[in-house]
């Protein structure tokens, strides 16, 4: 137990990751030693940082909070401290469960832990992090909360409304990043489409990508967590138009039959869902698209699955995830829906959808095989360098795995030929 040195984990979504490195700062400047994520955590203060979207995230967040009380009981561990999500909706029995944890907050209660150390908050670092992600890349958050009311969600319920940051806050964040040695942005929202509504009275994702893309040292931008019902089609423009952009984009569709996008209060049709994948692909040449799926929400039947499944083998999404659903109390869904799809059916559906993405994704791949990208190198490992193209996010995606002929170096770029495919991974070579 080292003096001085607080550990920080953090659980859930690349959202989470931000409010930890903002923490983090701050906890830098205050004088402490901070790891993130360690293997093997030694400091003498830890502070969880929880997720609560769904019943696997919250089994997840408590099994690691019971494992550091655990370690708090045996003397392993001075403080313990739970943030986030969970800590956010569920303060109340968390604290009556776990009375080993010294203090629980909210999602945006946490500067509250500096004080409770003794220390003092510096205003004037407020929008400054400590990044944990390897330097040449991070995640850019742009908003906060949700103006949706998607039946199965609880994250309005635990973020509240949506709130965009300003422009030219984000722009200074993006410049000192860039100052910092970070080439490659991903833009991070619970919903980047709504950005600049309640500040500017109108959707302003296109400009403020269009601002971004032209800080010197930006080389990419990804985009993620985009919302399909009335999507802003000036972003397809900038999208084709800057070399910086990269032709990817992130929007989850969630299902397709009419019947269960009207239960699960999406705001969208089949035929428009359809009409914007087509638009995408035919205004962004070579769009790669991830969306994401839920199976067994309450009232799909054995038809909507398979209008699902249809659907995926047809449009041959280049980036597909899956989850099946989670009933949520205080959700529509939680209030309204009975639970009525077995657990069992749930999985047997991710399964199958999953199996039919892996195909169709090895058969992506192997039509790149000859095909030549740039990629950035992430690390390097005992037989290959390790990479990503524009196409792949990190964390979530498929990654390029490169030849040790000739020496690399992690955050530069490079052009390689694909020699070989598998469903998930690329092999190249430095051409």
């Amino acid at each position: 137990m080292i003096k001085n040195k607080i550990d920080i984990i953090t659980l859930g979504c690349s959202k989470n990751l931000v409010d930890s490195e903002l923490l983090m700062r701050q906890l830098v400047a205050n004088g402490y030693t901070v790891d993130h994520d360690s293997e093997k955590p030694k400091g003498e203060i830890a502070v969880i940082n929880t997720c609560g979207f769904i019943g696997d995230a919250k089994e997840e967040s408590v099994n690691m909070i019971l494992s550091f009380a655990e370690a708090k009981k045996h003397k392993k561990l001075r403080k313990l401290f739970v943030m986030g999500c969970l800590s956010e909706r569920y303060k109340e029995e968390l604290s009556a469960e776990i009375p080993e944890v010294d203090a629980f907050y909210g999602k945006f209660a946490w500067k509250n832990l500096i004080a409770d150390l003794g220390k003092s908050y510096k205003q004037e670092l407020s929008h400054e992090r400590s990044i944990s992600t390897p330097k040449h890349y991070a995640f850019l958050k742009i908003s906060e909360g949700c103006n949706r009311s998607c039946s199965y969600c609880a994250i309005p319920l635990i973020t509240g409304a949506y709130k965009s940051r300003p422009m030219e806050e984000i722009e200074a964040e993006v410049r000192r990043l860039a100052a910092s040695g970070v080439k490659e942005l991903q833009f991070i929202a619970q919903d980047l489409t709504y950005y600049g509504l309640d500040l500017y009275r109108t959707m302003k994702l296109p400009e403020l990508v269009e601002r971004v893309s032209d800080i010197e040292g930006i080389e990419w931008i990804r985009l993620h967590y985009a919302y399909p019902a009335h999507f802003p089609n000036d972003l397809l423009c900038v999208m084709r138009e800057r070399t910086n952009v990269c032709n990817y984009l992130d929007i989850a569709l969630q299902h397709i039959s009419d019947n269960m996008l009207k239960a699960m209060r999406r705001n969208i049709s089949k035929q428009e869902s359809v009409d914007l994948i087509k638009r995408f692909r035919d205004e962004v040449p070579n769009i790669h698209l991830r969306t994401t799926m839920m199976v067994g929400h309450p009232r799909e039947t054995d038809k909507d699955f398979a209008e699902l499944l249809d659907f995926v083998r047809e449009t041959r999404f280049e980036r597909l995830g899956a989850f099946p659903y989670s009933h949520q109390e205080d959700t529509f869904s939680g209030k309204h829906y009975a639970d009525d799809i077995p657990a069992s059916v749930k999985q047997e559906r991710m399964d199958v959808l999953m199996a039919e993405q892996e195909q169709i994704s090895l058969a992506l791949n192997e039509s790149k095989i000859g095909e030549s990208f740039k990629v950035i190198i992430d690390r390097e490992e005992e037989d290959y360098y390790v990479g990503r193209s524009e196409f792949d996010s990190p964390e979530v995606d498929g990654e390029v795995l490169i030849g040790k002929e000739q020496k690399l170096h992690a955050g530069c770029f490079y052009k390689v030929k694909i020699s070989s495919a598998q469903a998930f991974d690329l092999y190249a070579n430095v051409e």
